[in-house]
């Protein structure tokens, strides 16, 4: 039955984002020579970057088709491998525990050098921008000081009472449940599979269904509801810079180029600005927001 109702939660997810699941994914069809194929994750500031890269690349005459909104990085990563998907963003600390789970690098230069060297022949990471996204425990206010919480190692002694909330795949990443375990001995009462920083986890914070949550920190629903970020002094989290992960068939000097403009100009402040217009009550659409951001930025 766990089984059955996580893969509900996943279509569910996936349906709110507007994707289908069944069809957006990576297959084992290469994308055409003369295309690039960029790809999302199944998350609104995954197809937000998605559509800032894509619509960057069509105005400079490249040609472009898009697969939005996957899945997880299980899913998509296998994409990208077998070349059905060309691009997508991603974020540094993360991509590099999924190549190399025993990766110790935690600040922002370092996790971009491990990274380049430990991705798989035929991928590349282009310049990484300032914009940093990170996972993190979340709690809201009135848990925090329910509990006295500013950081995770407070949170420590009160594992065992709380129920946990995030995507499925936080249950086995390392920089996820396995990582809380391994460098804060933090195990909870339960995990409760929900979705990518979207509505469940939120309602799943609001109605007290779950105590913490995994959410990224550049999620506007964090402001919006005034839940507490607690601190990470042991780094189960590393950096987390966004940057384009992509073939090195397709990262020709023009699309180097094109993206790397995006990366400087893009930093954290700006992410938020960004998912803050996403989360606007009229919820306009991805490619409308980053068409707007890339006319109103230059590129």
């Amino acid at each position: 039955m766990k089984r059955i109702a996580t893969a509900v939660a996943a279509v569910m997810v996936l349906s709110a984002c507007g994707g289908d699941p069944l069809s957006n994914g990576g297959g084992n069809n290469p994308a055409p020579t003369d295309t690039i194929v960029v790809g999302s994750a199944n998350f609104p500031e995954s197809r937000l970057l998605a559509e800032i890269y894509a619509e960057a690349l069509a105005g400079k005459g490249i040609k472009v088709s898009k697969k939005m909104n996957i899945g997880n990085r299980e899913l998509y990563f296998k994409g990208v491998q077998d070349g059905s998907i060309d691009l997508i963003p991603e974020y540094s600390g993360v991509l590099l525990k999924h190549v190399n789970k025993e990766a110790p690098e935690v600040g922002s230069d370092e996790v971009y050098a491990a990274l380049k060297k430990a991705l798989p022949q035929g991928l590349i990471v282009l310049e990484k921008s300032s914009a940093e996204d990170k996972d993190a425990v979340v709690v809201t206010k009135q848990v925090a000081a329910q509990y006295s919480l500013k950081t995770i190692d407070d949170l420590v002694p009160y594992c065992k009472e709380l129920v946990f909330g995030g995507p499925p795949e936080f249950q086995n990443r390392p920089d996820g449940l396995p990582g809380l375990k391994a460098k804060y001995n933090c195990e909870f009462k339960e995990f409760k599979a929900l979705d990518v920083g979207g509505p469940l986890t939120v309602a799943g914070l609001k109605d007290n269904t779950v105590q913490a949550a995994d959410l990224f920190t550049t999620d506007y629903a964090i402001k919006a509801n005034e839940f507490v970020v607690l601190e990470d002094p042991k780094n189960v989290f590393a950096a987390q810079n966004v940057l384009p992960l992509i073939n090195e068939k397709k990262a020709s000097q023009q699309v180097r180029d094109t993206l790397n403009a995006i990366s400087k100009k893009l930093d954290t402040k700006t992410l938020l600005e960004l998912n803050q217009k996403l989360a606007a009550p009229e919820k306009p659409e991805p490619d409308k927001v980053a068409k707007e951001w890339l006319a109103s930025s230059g590129i």
